[in-house]
Parts: structure tokens; C-alpha cells; sequence
């Protein structure tokens, strides 16, 4: 521990520029006065599994302790992260920074304070700090190590490769299994080794910031990643979990996603007592509308802990700045005082894009590779590492160690060779590799790092993280000045300029990721096509793989099928390609950067929208004939309806078999709202406007000229989604038949009025009830052909809100709605399809179950 006498010693050792008055957290702020009080120690377990000792006041806010730790990581997006704690409830919760830390743990000798990750974005391109990236990337490990990510095995291996990448560098046969052996990254991991170590072997050459980026762009995919479940159950009993994401609530049943509410469409969240409650705004475009969403949980305080998370994702995300506190009532309180503190994500997103602070090198734990690329390569050649001794004083946990004088070692200078990263890391040599072994291990006795040609780790004191250069040498090894002597210890370089030259290599980092609108919509084209891709693989190798063995299909619908697909697929497989490669050069991934400006897509997509446009529009027009003979040789054969049901019960068929079907034209859809997007961007002048503007021309007129057949598609796959759910109904989808809506209404019968559910169709409708069958079917009751059907408003007449009657050739049935306005929208519906069904003179019945003529093939 570093006495108070030493203290000038001390920061000549550690090279601390002089202290201006400025503050490491914000610009134009000074450090917060320390409350008056006596010293406490807070303990706090980092991601890197380091527990570190903070003193602070016993009267100061959680921020105070809260700053302590990120100026001790020199983090500058610490607004991602969070303090969080284990209440005497065994409830992981939360440090609120606007309270004492001592009011919220009352015990903290026996209290570790873990830093994490707390608000995870959509996007890790948003994180623009690589220590940022770096410390996410350890709690992505952290999460998959204890099962909380869950995902295929697939994904599982290729996570795990990247870990191992970064940790241990490019692929050895005997080092990787030996280091897999002796870490556990998952909990199958022994059963997928063989996986985990093909995909790391292709990851030669990557440096271990590189790594981190490729692991977090894996794990941003799947469903759990930064899911945090909250169990519940909902009105009916039925065990759910609810979570937070950046675009609102989220409902689990198991590890899958069942339902979501967007923030735009929650207008409150409320609990009381054990009940959490979500207020939704009204849904014009849905009948069957429900204002307030309830779910039981298992105490109030297990709701007041996902009230407040929610509050503060919600602010975090959705706000431009943080919210102002409300003004404290004067004589009666309601409600909660709890509010978000601390910078929004558009806040955090400015400052670190608008400040110029500086970089400094941190130590990857478990990493052969140590990030260093605020040094030069003068500097790497330069500077000389002393000999350092490090003594531990075990009388307390955690470890506190203590820096002796250093001596300078002039014989060890340019040791350190550079990794296959460049600039982003550096390799030990074999000889040191024993060395940083015991500084990462639990040190036990005094160790002599004379031999490490590197920087030793840094070394805790306090809390706050040195790094041992030699007597009068500063970060980059120059002599500091002797003002700088006696400068304050939390001054940290991070937002000054001393000390730190930018290299040409950092600007090749930097321009790896751009911060430009228009890169994230192509970033967001990429990533969507590669999705497609995958989606028009389901049909065109998949189903074709499955209906080649079983031999079920007939001969024109399988040529069918292969002439309208395939050729789409080939086209969107070079498409993709060619996105690509124009991202690549976007990022600076390539030398094409050199010959010219590629930083724009609207040219890639003219030119494949020209295409598309040329070639395939006519066979985009043949995907609703597909459709129909598809349902049509399903019903003509047993066997081949259910080779299509197990195949939609397959993992790479997660969605129903005819979705995929309209995937192609639906795309469609979305280059028109991508070329929109970047067409709002764009000033009139910018050279990638006018190829923007012609692309969406073209598509617009394509989305015009084939949305007759996807609206018949459309129609197509609800008609047959409703096959699935009603039970007592038989050859549903017709040529003619459309679907108009479905929503309950009350039905009066003799036992009073008795609620049913309504399926409107354009020659029918249907009303049923939920059965009790295994799939939770609805079971038919009744039908009311429209021909020659009147309609007939009865409140009057039957004492009944909201009621009207329907008057068919052969029952009459009187209904109510809830409201007007539905008893108007219904009213309105009813009478424009008997208009339409009356002019095809054409009247059906629906309610035939016979499956005689149905063959066994």
C-alpha cells in the first residue's frame, strides 16, 4: 500500500500527467467533492473475474463508487454497465447511483459488487470504444458459460472459437486442445470439440480485437443474447418469464420468444403487489383489442425489480437526454421517485464520437495478446521495462499488492515481436508466457519480472490500476516534467492529450467502423440478405433434399417449383455477394478504398433491381401458382401433407412451409422501405442520391406490378393457417375465397349471450368456440352463408348493447360487439362481402368433414 509520504514517488513512477482540475467523467466538470465521513471498502468483481477494493465515503452517492471503478477501467462508455448486488433476498439487483451505497447494502464486508454489462444494443457497431467491445465480449462469455445464452450448437462452437481466438491466437493442434481442456467456455463443451476447433482454425490471422467484434456480430443474433428472465405467469396459470430489450417487452415461454410489445406501443407499465401490468395503446387495425396485459409474479419486490429495469431501458434507448427529476410534492406522494440516471444512448454515442480523448493500452486476461495500439512503433522499439518487484500483503481479501522501486534495465529494450494483428496486439515470446501466467494466477509470494520483455500487468492499489514503467517515464517513455510530480492519482490520460500520438494504424481501426447513417441501413440490407438467403435455401435445397427421398410429389409441381425458385436463388446468391464486398471496402477492409469512393450502396442495388426487375418478374408472378398446387396436391395426397407437417417441424423450417413461399416477394417490400430510408438520408446533392432515387423507381414500380399476386398469396396463407385452427371444416381454401376478418362477439342464445368467436369470409360466416382439443383448436358451431343475408340493428329490440341481427335464407342470429365503433366496422364488413358474394352468384356451404375422397398415396 502506498503511504501518504510517498505519494510524490509515486506518481513520478506511474507517469500521471499534472492535474488541471478537470474531471475524467465529463468535459467542463471537476471531480465530485468527497463527502466528510469515514472510509469504507467495497468490494467489486470486474468481468475479467478481478475483484477490486474501492474506499469511499460512507455518505457518498452509488455514482461516486460507480465513477471509482470506470476511471480505475478508464472505460469512457460506461453507461453501458452497471453495479449489481445480491439483496438479503438472494435477488440479484441493481446499484440505484442516486442513493448512498450504504443505504442500499447493509452489510458491505460481506457484499461483492459485480460490474456488468447492464443495457445491451441492437447493433455492436454502436460501441465504438475497442475496451468497450472487449468488456462485452467477457460478458457474452460469462453468459454462455453459465447457460444463460442458449443457442444451437452450431452457434455454441463458433462463439466459443472466437473466445479461444482471441485468448490464445491462431490455431495449433495440441495448444488448442490442451487450452480447451483446461477452460470451460460452455456446458457440453467436451461433446462439440471436434466443432469448436474446425471453426478456429479458420480464424488465422485474426487479432484478438477482431475477435471480439466477429463474437459480439454472432452473438447479437441470437434470440437470448442480453436476455435477462424474470419469471411470471399470466392469468391463466401458464409459467412464462418476462425480459427487456431495446425495442420493449419480451415474453418467454422456456428459452422461446412467444409475444413482444414495442415500446411505441406500451402506453404504461404499473405493478401492484404481485401483479405487472402493461397498459398497451389502442390498436385500430385489430378487433380484438386488450387494453392492460397482466402477469403475477412471485412477489411485489420481484416486480419492483423488473419495473425499474424497464424504466431504465426505456429511457436509456428511446430519450435524447436524461429525464429531469420530478419536483417533489409538498404535502402527499404517489407513486414511485425511482428514475433513470445517467447519459441516454444517443448521448454516449455523441460524446465519444465528438471527444478527442485518448486511448491506452489494458491487459486481455487470458489473452497471449495484449492490446496496444495507442503505442507507436517508435515507441514499442523505445521503451524499456524496468525490473519491478511485487510484493502481496495477504492479511485481507482481495489481494492488495504493493509496488517496490523499480530498476531500470537497459539490457532488455526490443524483446516483443508483432502478432499476425499488427498493430492491435502483440505476441509473447514462449519465454514470457510463464511469467504473465503467475501475475494472472493467484500470487502468492514475491515474483522477479526482469525476464518479461513487455509491460507488466497493471497493479492494484487502491482501486486504481498502475502501470509499472520506471522512474520518470511516462506512458510513451519520455521524461515528465516536474510539475506533473505530485498529480492527483484518478487523474487518468483518457481525456488529455499528453502523452499520446495517433498512428496511421488507428486511423485504419477507426475506419473499420463508420458512423454514418447510410452504413448501418447497407449494414442492415447485409445482414437482412444473408438472412433471405437462408430463407430461400429452406426452400430450394432443403424441401427439395426431403421431397427427392420420399418421391410424393408430383412432376409438374416439383419442375414447377424448381423453375420459380431456383433461378431467384442464384440471383440473390450473387447479389449478396456483391453487398459484400461493397461493405468490406465501405469498412476499409480491402485496398479497393485506395482506387475509389465506395462508401454507398444505392449503385449495387440499381444494378441488381435492374436485374431483378428484367429477369424474374415474370417468374415472381408464377410464386401464387406454386402456392395452389402445393395445397392443391396436399389434399390430393395424404402422405405428402404430412411429409410437409414434418418437415415444418424441423429446425431449419422455423417458420410455416408457405411463409417461405412469400419470402421473395415480400423482400421486395423491404428494398423499398431500405431505398426510402437512404433516399431521406441523402441530401439532393450526395453522388449516391440520384442511383438511390432511380432504385426505388424501379422497385416501386415492381411492388406495384406483382401486388395483385401477393395479395392473393397472402390470402392463400391465411386461409390455410385458419385450416390448421378450426376443426369441422373442410376444403376452406377455394379459388374466390377470401378472408375478411375474424374478433369475438357475444352470440344470444336461450342461456343469455354467450361468447363466440367470429371468422368473416367473402361468402360466409363462421362462428365457433375454443375446443378442448390438444392443439387448442377452435371447434365450428354454426355458419350463416352471406347470400342473400340482411343485417338489422336489434338494441332496442333485444335490450342488448351494442346488438344487431343477421338475417339468413335459413337461421337468424343475433350478435353484440363491445363497443360502437366495432358494431359499426363489423356492420360495414358484413354488408360489403354480401354485396360481393351476391354479385358472383355464387352461394357455398362450408361445414363438410368427409375425408373419403381423399387418396392414400
Amino acid at each position: 500500500m502506498v503511504e501518504p509520504g510517498d505519494r510524490a514517488v509515486a506518481g513520478q513512477r506511474l507517469g500521471i500527467p499534472e492535474s488541471l482540475g478537470l474531471s475524467t467523467l465529463e468535459p467542463g466538470q471537476r471531480l465530485p467533492t468527497t463527502p466528510p465521513g469515514r472510509q469504507v471498502s467495497i468490494r467489486v468483481q470486474l468481468l475479467d473475474d478481478v475483484t477490486e477494493v474501492f474506499d469511499i465515503s460512507q455518505r457518498a452517492p452509488a455514482k461516486a463508487l460507480f465513477d471509482l471503478v470506470c476511471v480505475h477501467l478508464n472505460l469512457a462508455e460506461r453507461d453501458y454497465f452497471g453495479l449489481q448486488y445480491q439483496n438479503p433476498r438472494r435477488m440479484m439487483v441493481w446499484l440505484d447511483l442516486l442513493k448512498p451505497t450504504l443505504k442500499q447494502i447493509r452489510r458491505p464486508k460481506n457484499t461483492i459488487l459485480r460490474f456488468v454489462v447492464k443495457f445491451f444494443p441492437p447493433d455492436h457497431t454502436q460501441l465504438l470504444e475497442e475496451l468497450t467491445r472487449y468488456l462485452f465480449a467477457l460478458q457474452i462469455k460469462h453468459d454462455l458459460a453459465c447457460g444463460r445464452l442458449t443457442c444451437s450448437d452450431t452457434s455454441a462452437a463458433l462463439l466459443v472459437s472466437h473466445i479461444v481466438q482471441s485468448e490464445i491466437g491462431d490455431f495449433d493442434e495440441v495448444q488448442s486442445f490442451q487450452h480447451l481442456l483446461h477452460n470451460k467456455y460452455m456446458p457440453n463443451q467436451d461433446a462439440l470439440m471436434d466443432k469448436i476447433t474446425e471453426y478456429h482454425h479458420k480464424h488465422v490471422g485474426q487479432t484478438p480485437a477482431q475477435s471480439d467484434y466477429q463474437l459480439l456480430e454472432t452473438a447479437r443474433r441470437l434470440e437470448m443474447y442480453g436476455v435477462r428472465l424474470h419469471p411470471a405467469k399470466d392469468r391463466e396459470g401458464t409459467k412464462l418469464s418476462l425480459a427487456v430489450s431495446h425495442i420493449g417487452l419480451l415474453v418467454f415461454q422456456g428459452h422461446t420468444k412467444i409475444n413482444a410489445f414495442n415500446w411505441s406501443k406500451v402506453r404504461k407499465l404499473s405493478f401492484k403487489r404481485k401483479r405487472f401490468l402493461i397498459k398497451l395503446r389502442p390498436d385500430l387495425n385489430q378487433s380484438a383489442y386488450q387494453d392492460t396485459l397482466e402477469f403475477v409474479m412471485a412477489s411485489r419486490d420481484c416486480c419492483k425489480i423488473y419495473w425499474k429495469i424497464c424504466v431504465e431501458y426505456h429511457a436509456f434507448f428511446r430519450l435524447f437526454e436524461e429525464p429531469k427529476p420530478k419536483a417533489k410534492a409538498v404535502l402527499f406522494t404517489r407513486g414511485s421517485s425511482f428514475r433513470f440516471s445517467g447519459r441516454t444512448q444517443k448521448q454516449v454515442f455523441d460524446y465519444v464520437k465528438d471527444s478527442a480523448f485518448q486511448k491506452v493500452p489494458f491487459e486481455r486476461k487470458h489473452s497471449k495478446k495484449v492490446s496496444g495500439s495507442s503505442l507507436t512503433a517508435q515507441d514499442r522499439k523505445t521503451s524499456t521495462v524496468p525490473q519491478e518487484s511485487v510484493s502481496v500483503d495477504q492479511t485481507d481479501s482481495p489481494l492488495r499488492l504493493t509496488l517496490q522501486a523499480p530498476v531500470d534495465d537497459p539490457t532488455v529494450t526490443d524483446g516483443h515481436q508483432a502478432g499476425p494483428g499488427g498493430p492491435e496486439g502483440q505476441v509473447l515470446p514462449s519465454s514470457t508466457r510463464h511469467t504473465e501466467q503467475q501475475i494472472s494466477g493467484v500470487i502468492s509470494v514475491s515474483s522477479d519480472l526482469s525476464d518479461s520483455p513487455l509491460a507488466s500487468p497493471p497493479v492494484v492499489v487502491k482501486g486504481q490500476k498502475a502501470f509499472p514503467f520506471g522512474p520518470g517515464q511516462s506512458l510513451n517513455g519520455h521524461q515528465p516534467s516536474p510539475i506533473n510530480a505530485h498529480s492527483s492519482p484518478l487523474s487518468s490520460p483518457l481525456f488529455t492529450d499528453a502523452g499520446y500520438v495517433r498512428t496511421d494504424d488507428e486511423d485504419e481501426v477507426r475506419r473499420k467502423f463508420p458512423t454514418d447513417k447510410a452504413y448501418f441501413i447497407a449494414k442492415e440490407l447485409l445482414t437482412t440478405e444473408r438472412t433471405f438467403q437462408k430463407d430461400l435455401a429452406v426452400i430450394t435445397v432443403s424441401f427439395q433434399a426431403v421431397l427427392g427421398k420420399q418421391e410424393v410429389l408430383p412432376d409438374s409441381v416439383r419442375t414447377l417449383i424448381n423453375t420459380t425458385y431456383n433461378p431467384v436463388y442464384q440471383f440473390h446468391q450473387a447479389f449478396l455477394k456483391e453487398v459484400e464486398q461493397r461493405l468490406q471496402q465501405w469498412e476499409g477492409r480491402s485496398n479497393a478504398h485506395i482506387k475509389g469512393d465506395y462508401q454507398r450502396v444505392g449503385d449495387v442495388m440499381l444494378k441488381n433491381i435492374q436485374g431483378l426487375k428484367q429477369q424474374l418478374t415474370s417468374l415472381l408472378q408464377r410464386h401464387g401458382e406454386v402456392l395452389v398446387e402445393l395445397e392443391r396436391s396436399c389434399r390430393a395426397s395424404q402422405r405428402l401433407e404430412e411429409v410437409c407437417r414434418e418437415f415444418e417441424q424441423r429446425k431449419v423450417c422455423y417458420l410455416s412451409l408457405n411463409m417461405f413461399l412469400l419470402r421473395p416477394l415480400h423482400r421486395l417490400l423491404h428494398y423499398k422501405l431500405i431505398l426510402e430510408r437512404l433516399c431521406k438520408h441523402y441530401p439532393p446533392t450526395h453522388q449516391d442520391f440520384r442511383d438511390s432515387r432511380a432504385a426505388l423507381a424501379d422497385i416501386s414500380e415492381m411492388v406495384l406490378q406483382l401486388q395483385g399476386t401477393m395479395m392473393k398469396m397472402e390470402n392463400i396463407q391465411k386461409l390455410l393457417e385458419l385450416k390448421k385452427d378450426l376443426t369441422g371444416i373442410q376444403d376452406l381454401v377455394i379459388p374466390g375465397r377470401e378472408f375478411i376478418r375474424l374478433g369475438c362477439l357475444s352470440k344470444l342464445s336461450g342461456k343469455g349471450l354467450q361468447q363466440r368467436m367470429f371468422f368473416l369470409f367473402s361468402d360466409s360466416l363462421v362462428y365457433t368456440s375454443r375446443g378442448m382439443t390438444a392443439d387448442n383448436q377452435f371447434k365450428v358451431h354454426g355458419q350463416l352463408p352471406l347470400y342473400g343475408m340482411t343485417i338489422r340493428e336489434s338494441e332496442d329490440e333485444w335490450g342488448v348493447p351494442h346488438s344487431f341481427t343477421l338475417f339468413g335464407q335459413r337461421q337468424s342470429v343475433v350478435v353484440a360487439a363491445s363497443c360502437v365503433s366495432e358494431m359499426v366496422k363489423w356492420m360495414e364488413d358484413i354488408r360489403m362481402a354480401v354485396a360481393l358474394v351476391e354479385q358472383s352468384n355464387r352461394p357455398t356451404d362450408l361445414l363438410f368433414t368427409s375425408r373419403s375422397d381423399r387418396s392414400k398415396s
